[in-house]
Order: C-alpha cells, then structure tokens, then sequence
C-alpha cells in the first residue's frame, strides 16, 4: 500500500469479468461468491455445502491472504478456502507453488495477457512432477502448444540450480519440501520492511524487491536473461558457456554430431561419443559449475552415501551420469541419469558439479597427453639446468686456470713478488720514489673483486667521508663483510699520506679499530 501504485497480487474471476462496473460479493451457504449486475453467479469458491458448525467469515490477512473461516477457527489449518492455493501471476511470501498430493492441486503461476488485461496469459511456471526429480518449468502455450523455455533445475537442499537466487540474504530465505503430503517451493520474509515478490510475465520470470525508503519495486533478477538461458539451445551431449565462442560445447570425449552445422553455430543436434561406453571400463568426467541436465530420465536416491553413487553407477549400464542429490553438510543422496544429457549450461559461479561417464580410452589419451605435454617439460627443465651446472663449472675451471697463469707468469718487480693476489715485499718498496714503508705482509685485491663486493660503489654502501676519500661497506665472495677506504681523485691529500695510514693500520691492534685485509 505504500507503493505510488497498485501492485495485483491476485485476481478472483481473471477469465470471467464482470459485465459491468455493478457486483456484489458476499457469503451465500458457506461459499464467497461475486454475483453480476443481473444476480447471476461470475465467480464462486465452489465449497460443498458443510454443516454450519459457527458463523462463516471471509478476511484478508496481513500476508495477502484472502480466506474463509469459521470465526471461532483463526487457524491456517482450519481455512475453508485460501486464495494462496489458486495463484494468479505472482508468488508472494508465504505462498506456495507446487503440488498438495492430500487434494491432488497444482498451485502454479500464469501470466497476464496483457499489461491492462488480467486474464490468463500464455505463459505458466509450474512444478512438473513427472520428471524422475521436481523442476519447475517455465512453458509457453501459444496457440496450444506447450514450448519448454526454462527449468529450474533440481532442488540441491540449498537452491534450484537454474535459478540465480542469491543465498545469505539476511532478509529472506528460500524453503523447498518434498513429503508425502506435498512438494512446494516458497520463501520467507526475515525483515518484515523488506517485501518481495515473483511474478511470471508474457516471456519472463521476474523477482522484484521493495525495500524502503524506495518507493517503487527494483528488478532483483529476471529469466531468460542471456543466450544460454532457452532450453534446448545446445544439443544432447554438449554444453552452453557464455565465456566460450560458439557457446556450444561438446563435452570431452564427445564430437559434433553434425560438424557442418557445428561450425555453422548451429548446436541444436548435440555431440555424440568418440567412443561408446564399455560397461566395464568406464571412469567419470567432472563437470564444475553445471546447471544439471534435464531430469526427464533422472531417478534419485537421497539417503545413499555419496561415496557409492561412482559406484552404484558403473553397476548400471545405462547410467550416463551422477550428481549429488543435496549439496549441505558434505552430500547426501545421488541424482542418476540414464539415456541422453541434454539442457546442460555452464555457469561462471554457483551450479553443481556433475560427473559424467565416459570410456576409459577418452580419458585415458586425455591424461596421455597430459603426461607427454608434463614430460617435456620436464626434459627441458633437467637440460637446461644441466647446461647451465656445466657452464658454471667451465668457467670457474678457466677462471682459476687464468689466475694460474697469471700468477706463474708474473716477474720479479723490484723487491716484490706477485704470486697468487698476495703481494710478498722482501724488504722495501719506494711508492713515490722518495719514501719508504716497511715490509707490509698483506693480500693485493683484484679491483674487479672489490667492485663486486661494493656493488660498484653504490651510494647505498656508502658508509662515511674522510679527508681522503669515502668508505664503503661490501661482502666478499666468501661473505665475508669488508669496510673498503677509496681514495678520491679530488682528494687534498696524496700516496703517501694514503700509505702511512695504512701502515699505521696495519701496525696497530685495538679492540676499537678494524684490522686491515689488504
């Protein structure tokens, strides 16, 4: 009542208006009846005629519900009529659509025939029962033909799997019961602000939600909503994927029945086996993300154990495929299939997983190749690395057969002699021609070698500036961590006074001064 304007949940005579805008409605012998201009009966609720045990009233209750009680019985259980078991084009909460096996009523959804024109409509959604598991179906009966446009898919004990209702809303929760008395889908309201609603139209199936302070209804979902949703698109055997181009696919192990139409686009004759099933040596192919095929050749087992359905399937050879009857708690019961998959859509969240059988030998050249594209992989792994071991190890053996060389080959050069990076002086060395510094028994460095350690010099090794250059900190090769003094060319002092601060190093040992390496 808070929406700008009427939103009809339900029509009493929807095939039967009124002559005129003159009617009565009232009470007549227990029955609720809508009688015309000229007193004649459009529309009644058709109850037999019962003892009068109390006075008989009609009221509508805060849920929509229009009933027919005695006034001493406000019990649901005690309703004389409802008009919840005769839906018109929507589902409101509370309500349910399905069969009530204790009377034998279908309780289903038909469209309006137009905008302004309640009457019935061509399109219904309703629980077909005579699959070998429940689905609700959406069916065009233009012209009194019955056209299949959408299935719900099986109830999984969580959702349809062809419906994209979304689970966790905490404001409204899905209820799907399948007994002796019943199997009805409905859904209920948590927050009582928030109202919604389904409601089949010519061509589509809509879920619309009010939630304040909004003040018109918004589209929550709506079927079909894209190419994969109309039935029957893609053929026997393959699958719809809208991720894919074409967005039919044959299942592996399967190929176009008709590759010329195949490649054409046209997938409406399915795939068929590349190989047929032995019956002995068959393995099962797991599907992720499926819309479960058609259950017109399905029968289901919910109390077997999930573990043995591979099991009770390969004992049958006519099973085609399995998948778990309810999805909560781990899995319980089975789906089986027998017969052709047809009605298959791949969805990119949600859906089920579905186990479909095939030969060992299409499974097998699958892993086959698996394992060949692996192998290689590996080859080329082990070579390339063994390659890689045996460069190292040539140029370290050229390395030190270089060094050797050098070494051997080096002359006598004043009182010094080189003889592998140690610098040996024998008595006395002149750095500047005038003075001399006593023998210093210390290492000669490859510059190479401390451009590596100090990472060229970086600036982030850099660790102070003194009067004769900057000192960095490096690592060795051997890790071993080095505090190198540079001598800069715009340094104010010379060689010599570079080298009598090394020899002063050299010579002194104190707990707070660094011992010279080289």
């Amino acid at each position: 009542k808070k929406v700008p304007w009427k939103t009809y949940a339900w029509v009493a005579n929807r095939d039967n208006p009124l002559s005129s805008s003159i009617g009565t409605l009232k009470i007549s012998g227990n029955n609720l009846v809508l009688l015309g201009q000229s007193n004649n009966t459009v529309w009644s609720t058709n109850l037999t005629r019962g003892n009068a045990r109390s006075q008989v009233i009609a009221e509508l209750l805060p849920n929509g519900n229009f009933v027919i009680r005695h006034s001493n019985n406000k019990d649901s259980s005690g309703f004389l009529w409802q008009s919840f078991d005769f839906p018109t084009d929507t589902l409101l909460p509370e309500m349910k659509l399905g069969y009530d096996l204790k009377t034998r009523r279908n309780r289903f959804l038909t469209s309006w025939k137009g905008s302004d024109d309640p009457s019935s409509g061509n399109f219904v959604y309703k629980l077909d029962i005579r699959r070998g598991l429940p689905e609700f179906i959406l069916i065009n009966q233009f012209l009194n033909q019955r056209v299949e446009t959408q299935r719900s898919g099986p109830w999984n004990g969580m959702e349809f799997s062809g419906i994209p209702e979304v689970q966790g809303l905490n404001y409204m929760v899905y209820n799907y019961t399948e007994n002796s008395e019943e199997i009805a889908y409905s859904f209920y309201m948590t927050n009582q602000s928030i109202y919604s609603r389904l409601t089949v139209s010519e061509l589509t199936l809509d879920r619309l939600t009010w939630i304040p302070p909004s003040r018109d209804w918004s589209l929550f979902w709506t079927l079909p909503t894209d190419v994969c949703d109309p039935l029957y698109l893609c053929g026997s055997y393959s699958y719809c994927d809208l991720i894919t181009s074409p967005n039919c696919n044959c299942i592996r192990g399967f190929v176009p029945k008709n590759p010329q139409q195949w490649d054409l686009r046209d997938g409406t004759q399915g795939c068929v086996r590349t190989t047929q099933m032995s019956c002995g040596r068959d393995r099962f192919l797991r599907l992720n993300n499926m819309n479960l095929p058609d259950t017109k050749t399905a029968t289901v087992d919910r109390t077997m154990d999930v573990k043995k359905c591979e099991e009770r399937c390969l004992s049958d050879c006519n099973c085609t495929s399995f998948a778990i009857a309810d999805v909560r708690n781990g899995g319980l019961g089975c789906v089986f299939w027998t017969g052709e998959l047809v009605a298959i859509r791949k969805f990119a969240v949600g859906g089920q997983d579905l186990y479909v059988r095939l030969n060992a030998a299409d499974l097998d050249i699958s892993s086959g190749e698996k394992r060949d594209r692996t192998g290689k992989i590996i080859g080329w792994s082990i070579g390339v690395s063994v390659m890689l071991i045996l460069s190292v190890i040539v140029f370290c053996f050229w390395r030190r057969r270089q060094k050797q060389a050098k070494a051997d080959a080096t002359p006598i050069v004043g009182n010094q002699v080189l003889m592998n990076e140690v610098v040996l002086p024998r008595k006395k060395r002149n750095f500047s021609g005038e003075d001399e510094v006593e023998n210093l028994e210390l290492p000669l460095m490859e510059f190479e070698a401390v451009v590596t350690a100090t990472e060229h010099f970086s600036d982030f090794n850099k660790v102070g500036k003194g009067g004769f250059g900057v000192v960095y900190k490096g690592r060795l090769v051997d890790g071993q961590e080095i505090a190198v003094k540079r001598l800069s060319e715009m340094s104010a002092q010379g060689t010599d006074e570079f080298m009598n601060e090394v020899r002063l190093i050299a010579k002194l040992q104190h707990n707070n001064l660094v011992r010279l390496l080289g």
